[in-house]
């Protein structure tokens, strides 16, 4: 398709259908030019601003704000970008040939736009798939379009968090109906004792990568079932595996519809693992094998990765709940529903054990890996039940460590600070440590006033947060003239956003109110947090952390000085890690599987004051960032709490504030603290970003159960 032939019009909705746009920052400010509080409004959602314009309005703008050009390069650059065959890809994935690695999850956060995330898990998905685009992997991915998405938060006059989940209509997102090679929609069946479920599949381009999002909201479902995937985690447990049953074997159905034919089976947490049912049901048929051939066959093609040792976070089924799901495909595997949950217990013939859908992924993987090294060390202890007769160091379960999509994270105005310091191109090399090593000639200034201005921007971004949630709740005039005064552009900004699950300890800080109140109190070293995260809607603890930080934020001596910002989302996120001057993480260890939310601070000139704990286990080497306690736990959990807030409160009283406030006396800068800055941009920048992680994933899972080969992660029986 020739550019010249296609209307300005017809430029940005291309641009607009694919979610390629959402990490190029030129691209970004031509669609915010267009009409700029309409984007704000919008939510930051291209389709819907495009549908608010006739072609006519639309070149008359266009002309008006002098976009042509710039929309002409963008679409030019996208176009090559689409259809460039100069990628790490193209030299380094020839083994997966025309048959692309297949990657399930329950959740992808693409974009704010597209709400079909919860958290760090489903972040962490969307940044794969857009390094697999950048790099050139061939991939396809598959998940659940949930309508409804996870829930957006309000925060009431009291501080308690209530749940509202608005209905997206298909319509608003960019998404389409995904085509047979007939042309036909994709719809799906899957059995189970009491009825078929039916799901229709959207198609979701992000970059090169399809994403393919299954949607139960069909006529041909009953009313319940229509509701299905409505909901992110919402609901009990029988919507819990009804889901997982449409994401795994309606998935890998919709797939082999469309003509796939994958090299490698990717199931990220155990919510996917019922994919490799189908898989070998297919293979027993395409083949004519009985079931321990075509299992061990498929096998050989599927990786596991494992997220978190919450037991929360493994989802388990009775006997009743799995029989009525699973018993079809059982029957069809010709093994039984009592052979079938086997698979997913520990102990197979131990009839008290509930199905486990983490030991199935786990049984059912070539390959398997934990997201830090920290991590591997904890799954295998976990997991080693489920090979006895090995060591705790030879469980088959290695580790890769998850990274951030930089292009993604990275703020517009620290990008022009890299693209003057670092090689040409750099972002095409980014998982290389050598392209990092010239960060080092940033000067402090530059640095400094860059950082700064991000610090500016994420307060008044804060503010008119608190100002939206002001008007929603109908508040007084004081209230409002207190959030235009609130946070102090030159205090200690310290973040912390996450979810509000309680062994993340959102409230650690607060363990010791009256030390806190010296910090924040102190006119010559001013010191100043910001909260934000969202509580699952069954976590009644969780929601009682957030609402001790927001009455505390609520207090004479803390009003200004700690904020909570109400429904945490990509955006918020956003704002956060590329102004916060210290991003705090204390979870209780070693139940942070990885993070990432501090990798997104990393690129953007922010320093980490952690836990050693997943990612930061392995990044920390006491210049490049501030570490709480000394990696060793107790067995009393009140005791480590206590330890941790103890040494948290000594760390920010001895070195993070000291250190921040440590101004050379010609130029006023905190030279000390730029250095370790720089240092943290030089030597973490490489290693905990989503190409190298994607290129690891390609060259320690996806080529190996693809082509056979050999992988130094472990082989499962």
């Amino acid at each position: 398709m020739a550019t010249q032939q296609q209307t300005f019009h017809d430029k940005l909705h291309a641009l607009a259908r694919n979610y390629w746009w959402c990490w190029q920052p030129d691209v970004v400010a031509v669609f915010r030019d267009l009409a700029p509080v309409r984007w704000r409004e919008l939510d930051h959602n291209p389709v819907l601003l495009l549908d608010e314009f006739t072609p006519e309005s639309l070149e008359h703008r266009g002309r008006e704000a002098v976009l042509h050009s710039r929309v002409n390069y963008a679409y030019r650059r996208w176009q090559e970008y689409m259809t460039s065959q100069h990628t790490w890809g193209d030299t380094h994935t020839g083994l997966l040939g025309h048959n692309p690695v297949a990657y399930f999850s329950a959740e992808f956060g693409i974009h704010e736009s597209l709400p079909n995330y919860s958290g760090g898990l489903g972040v962490l998905a969307g940044d794969h798939l857009k390094s697999a685009s950048d790099l050139g992997v061939p991939l396809v991915a598959v998940g659940l379009f949930y309508q409804e998405g996870y829930f957006v938060q309000q925060i009431d006059e009291t501080g308690w968090q209530h749940e509202v989940y608005p209905f997206v209509q298909n319509k608003r997102l960019a998404i389409k109906p995904a085509k047979l090679p007939s042309g036909e929609t994709v719809v799906v069946q899957v059995e189970t004792r009491n009825g078929p479920i039916h799901a229709q599949v959207w198609q979701a381009d992000v970059g090169r990568i399809k994403l393919f999002l299954l949607d139960c909201n069909v006529e041909q479902n009953t009313p319940e079932d229509r509701k299905l995937t409505a909901r992110l985690y919402g609901g009990d447990q029988r919507i819990r595996i009804r889901q997982e049953l449409v994401l795994g074997i309606g998935g890998a159905r919709a797939l082999t519809a469309m003509g796939y034919q994958p090299s490698a089976i990717h199931m990220n947490e155990g919510h996917s693992a019922f994919a490799v049912l189908e898989f070998i049901r297919a293979r027993m048929v395409e083949d004519n094998l009985p079931f321990d051939e075509a299992m061990q066959k498929t096998v050989w093609h599927c990786c596991f990765t494992t997220h978190t040792p919450v037991p929360a976070g493994h989802d388990r089924f009775d006997w009743g709940l799995f029989d009525e799901h699973l018993g079809p495909i059982a029957d069809q595997l010709g093994i039984g529903a009592g052979g079938l949950v086997a698979l997913g217990r520990v102990e197979p013939n131990n009839a008290s054990e509930s199905f486990c859908m983490t030991v199935l992924a786990f049984k059912c993987s070539r390959t398997a890996n934990a997201v830090s090294n920290l991590h591997g060390v904890v799954s295998r202890r976990m997991w080693t039940g489920l090979w006895p007769w090995r060591s705790e160091e030879e469980v088959p379960i290695g580790h890769i460590t998850n990274g951030v999509h930089v292009a993604s994270w990275l703020a517009p105005q620290m990008k022009l600070l890299y693209d003057r310091v670092l090689p040409l191109e750099w972002n095409l090399r980014s998982g290389e440590p050598a392209v990092w090593a010239d960060f080092e000639n940033v000067t402090p200034g530059e640095l400094w006033e860059t950082h700064q201005a991000l610090k500016n921007r994420m307060i008044l971004f804060a503010r008119n947060r608190m100002l939206r949630r002001a008007e929603r709740l109908g508040l007084p005039a004081s209230e409002t003239t207190d959030i235009h005064n609130c946070l102090d552009p030159e205090a200690l900004t310290i973040g912390f956003a996450r979810r509000f699950a309680p062994y993340k300890r959102a409230d650690l800080v607060l363990r010791d109110i009256e030390l806190l109140g010296q910090i924040v109190a102190d006119s010559k070293r001013p010191v100043q947090f910001v909260f934000a995260g969202k509580s699952h809607p069954a976590d009644n603890n969780g929601k009682a952390i957030l609402q001790r930080i927001f009455k505390l934020t609520q207090e004479p001596g803390f009003k200004g000085k700690i904020v909570l910002l109400e429904d945490y989302d990509i955006n918020v996120a956003r704002h956060l890690v590329q102004g916060v001057d210290v991003w705090l993480n204390n979870p209780r260890r070693p139940l942070e599987a990885s993070g990432t939310s501090g990798q997104k601070v990393v690129l953007n000139g922010g320093l980490n004051c952690s836990i050693l704990d997943g990612w930061w286990a392995e990044a920390f080497d006491g210049r490049n960032g501030f570490t709480i306690g000394n990696g060793r736990n107790h067995t009393d959990q009140d005791v480590q709490d206590d330890r941790d807030a103890k040494s948290l409160m000594r760390v920010l009283h001895e070195e993070v504030i000291p250190l921040f406030f440590d101004r050379d006396d010609d130029d006023g800068l905190p030279q000390a603290w730029i250095a370790r800055m720089k240092r943290s941009v030089r030597t973490l920048g490489w290693r905990f970003n989503a190409d190298r992680m994607v290129m690891d994933y390609v060259e320690k899972a996806y080529i190996p159960a693809a082509g056979g080969l050999s992988s130094d992660m472990g082989r499962l029986p």
